[in-house]
């Protein structure tokens, strides 16, 4: 990205004027890149500073004032009473960096005049001479910043992914504890490729349960939930399967409930997870385990490292329970699970058609 094109956004994004979709790319951007956010920073501070210029008629007799002292001549033409000035100015003179440390050099000045700063310039001198340094600083920056790493119009990949799964309409979503553990912000993405922010209103480390609240004005609401959340145990030998984001495309996989027990750290039976036999990877982590009537039994949670082939889910009585034991004062607003299953009787293919839309991947974003 080219010097006036990151300032152009830089400007926007403080004016407030990105969409949705650029607002969550660039707030996903300052995570990952602190040199930019320290840009940010400073050209707020820049630009609140260019605010404060009084009316061009003041301005222009302080300036008559100091003129034997300043030459503006050269600078004068380029003057408007719009306080974004500068940014106009740098927009014009991008590719000569020292005429644009000059402009903010005289900038400063400006300021300096209008605010009577010079009342005592044997002791301001100091004071100026770092508030110049600070603003050339700032212009050697931005002169070395060429460009801001990005592919297909997205944004730098996050650090950790996962898979979550929508319990309702209005946001809530189901993944893994330890997919958002530590992490510094969470998004969640689509199959479109919308991106949306979240927070983190609840966790169950003990049996790897997070849930989040999507956090952002562009988010609409999904429609009634198509699957509900079974209570009881499944069997043995049930067929089953998840959706997930083990890759960039959403996967679908399928395979068969092989035990009604997992394993623990220290090889003991866990019985608060299924064991399944169904091709998973890294990225399914937090996904809904479906079973062929279209009941959410589990959320995919493990893989074995001592069997090969055997993954876990947690049952789906341990998420109804976390979804309990959520304080009320964490939620901002209802949590209504559906009770009615629409994907009973359909096809796995028409299953899956409905269900896509309410799975999504998790972006895990850390310093």
């Amino acid at each position: 990205m080219v010097e006036h094109k990151l300032l152009e956004l830089i400007e926007r994004y403080l004016n407030g004027e990105l969409n949705s979709e650029e607002l969550a790319r660039f707030e996903l951007l300052r995570q990952e890149n602190t040199d930019l956010n320290e840009r940010i920073q400073a050209h707020k501070q820049f630009t609140d500073t260019i605010k404060q210029y009084g009316e061009r008629i003041e301005l222009e007799k302080r300036l008559n004032a100091f003129h034997q002292e300043i030459d503006v001549h050269a600078l004068k033409e380029e003057l408007t009473v719009h306080p974004m000035w500068f940014v106009k100015l740098w927009r014009n003179h991008h590719s000569k960096i020292s005429v644009a440390a000059s402009i903010a050099i005289f900038a400063v000045l400006m300021t300096l005049i209008v605010s009577g700063y010079f009342n005592n310039r044997e002791t301001n001198y100091v004071q100026l001479k770092g508030q110049v340094a600070q603003i050339q600083k700032t212009v050697n920056g931005l002169k070395t910043h060429n460009s801001i790493s990005h592919t297909n119009n997205n944004l730098k990949t996050s650090n950790f992914r996962g898979t979550g799964f929508a319990i309702s309409s209005n946001g809530y979503i189901v993944t893994n504890y330890h997919v958002i553990n530590n992490a510094d912000s969470v998004y969640i993405e689509n199959a479109n490729g919308k991106s949306y922010r979240t927070k983190v209103v609840y966790t169950e480390p003990e049996t790897d349960i997070a849930i989040l609240a999507v956090d952002d004005t562009a988010f609409k609401s999904l429609g009634n939930v198509p699957f509900n959340i079974k209570k009881g145990e499944s069997e043995i030998a049930e067929n089953v399967y998840t959706i997930g984001y083990p890759r960039e495309a959403i996967v679908f996989n399928t395979g068969y409930l092989s035990a009604t027990t997992g394993f623990t750290n220290d090889n003991a039976l866990d019985s608060t997870s299924y064991q399944v036999s169904l091709q998973v990877n890294p990225g399914n982590s937090g996904g809904p385990l479906i079973d062929s009537r279209g009941n959410l039994i589990g959320v995919i949670s493990a893989k074995s490292t001592r069997m090969e082939g055997a993954h876990f889910a947690i049952k789906s009585s341990y998420l109804l329970k976390a979804i309990q034991d959520i304080p009320s004062d964490s939620l901002s607003k209802p949590l209504n699970l559906n009770s009615r299953n629409t994907l009973a009787g359909l096809s796995q293919k028409q299953q899956f058609k409905k269900l896509k839309d309410f799975v999504f991947m998790v972006k895990v974003f850390k310093q």
